[in-house]
């Protein structure tokens, strides 16, 4: 009887949640989401540690300390312990002590990405 009882109960009470619940439609015909990261080919290059192409880059002229995606050239070698381009990039005058957007230097990058070389010519270079 007692097992009746609340069988009943939990029940009634599932129909009764289930005759209140409302259904709620979107409609998202209307949304559109765009993510568009722009790092440049020069930072790109950088990443991949492709030194013939960062080296015609320079040579052509790309400004060593021009941000892209909110990060310098120097941040993108320290990121990706590309000690050789980094080593280029501090010879062609980059800036040790720039901030990215997030308020980091190359010094935190590689710091973050555990880049103990990369962080030891910064270093070095800060001296």
């Amino acid at each position: 009887m007692k097992k009746t009882i609340i069988i009943s109960a939990i029940a009634l009470c599932f129909s009764i949640t289930t005759i209140n619940a409302k259904s709620i439609n979107h409609n998202t015909k209307d949304y559109s989401i765009e993510t568009v990261l722009q790092v440049s080919p020069f930072c790109v290059s950088i990443a991949k540690g492709d030194m013939d192409t960062v080296k015609k880059l320079i040579d052509l002229g790309v400004d060593v300390n021009k941000k892209s995606n909110g990060m310098t050239p120097l941040m993108y070698a320290a990121k990706f312990n590309r000690t050789d381009i980094l080593k280029l990039l501090i010879s062609k005058g980059a800036k040790l002590k720039v901030k990215c957007n997030r308020g980091l230097t190359a010094v935190k990058y590689a710091k973050q990405s555990n880049a103990k070389e990369a962080l030891a010519i910064l270093e070095e270079a800060l001296r």
